[in-house]
Parts: structure tokens; sequence; C-alpha cells
């Protein structure tokens, strides 16, 4: 799939951020150049939420994965992957998020924070009290607030990129170990 609106073209400043920190420019920020005010907004935001740091940031990074891999968003899973092997993440595991359900590489609170990631992302969402209480109990009220805004913006971006038509750029072929691919057959509404 191509994407849906043409890329455009960005400032020379721009392209060469985008340049330094993936190698390639995302073709969704050329697409979102069309509205510069929105691009902009949506890189600063990212930024910001990428800056958060009192959620353990492997936490973040599986769940990021698990909501691309369930919300259908290639682009999201393909640059999650890269951004683990840049932040120097375990890349065995984060290579297995797209099955996380059926591999056993996974502590019991990562398989809890992605299933939280998923039912966050179901429509509607699926949350209950008491997987919230349990993951709030083992991380504290700072890291589980970060955790959900986290898992809200991933969704904004995952979702906004499936709308657009974006799909893997290849940036996760630097890393080593191939990513597994997901089942047919969506998990979303199972429990963990």
């Amino acid at each position: 799939m191509t994407p849906r609106i043409p890329k455009a073209p960005l400032p020379a400043e721009v392209e060469e951020n985008m340049v330094r920190q993936f190698g390639a420019v995302p073709e969704n920020v050329a697409a979102l150049w069309h509205n510069p005010e929105v691009a902009r907004a949506n890189l600063e935001f990212g930024a910001e939420v990428g800056a958060w740091n009192a959620a353990d940031a492997s936490l973040k990074s599986y769940a990021h994965m698990a909501v691309a891999a369930q919300v259908g968003c290639s682009w999201c899973l393909d640059v999650g992957y890269f951004q683990a092997r840049n932040q120097k993440l375990d890349l065995a595991k984060a290579s297995q998020v797209p099955v996380w359900r059926e591999s056993d590489v996974f502590t019991p609170l990562e398989r809890d924070v992605m299933a939280y990631a998923e039912a966050m992302t179901n429509t509607p969402p699926t949350v209950t009290d008491a997987q919230h209480a349990s993951l709030l109990d083992r991380l504290g009220a700072p890291a589980m607030v970060e955790l959900t805004a986290f898992i809200a913006f991933v969704n904004l971006a995952t979702r906004a990129n499936v709308a657009g038509g974006v799909t893997s750029q290849g940036f996760s072929d630097a890393c080593e170990i191939p990513l597994a691919t997901r089942p047919a057959e969506p998990h979303g509404t199972s429990a963990a």
C-alpha cells in the first residue's frame, strides 16, 4: 500500500533531522507536512512522549508494538522494533511482540502490560478494574499514568498511519533478528 496522501517536501532542517534519527524521512511525516502545523505538533508531542521516564522503556516499547500489531500498523511495528534496537533493548524479546501470547520469552509483568495495551486498544476499551489495579500495584502511580497516556498516544499514531495508508519502510531491516509475524487471527479481546 502506498500512502493515501502524497509526500510533501519538508524544510531542509526537518528533513536532515529525520534522516539523522531514522536514516530516512518517515513517510507519515512527509504526508503530514501538507499541514505543517499538524506535523510540527505531532512531532513535538511525540518528542515529549519519548522523553517521559517514569515507566520502564522496554515496557513502553512492548506496549507500543502490541498496539501496532493489534491495529495492523506495519510502519509502527517496523519503527518500534528499530527504536528498540537503538535503545539497546532485548531484541530477542522485542522481535516476539507480535506473537507475545504464543512466546515464552516475556515476564508476567511484560505480558500484563501488553494485555493492558491491547485492552486499551479495543473498541470499546476492555480494561478491567482488576487489570488496572494489578499494574498500578506493581508499577506505581507515576509509571501507570505514563504507561496509560503513552498507550493512548500510540493508538493515535497507529490509527492515523493505518488510515493514511502508511506502511513499513524497512527500518527494522537493520536489526539482527527478524521480527515475528503476527498470526492471521487478532487476539485483541483475549485475556493474557
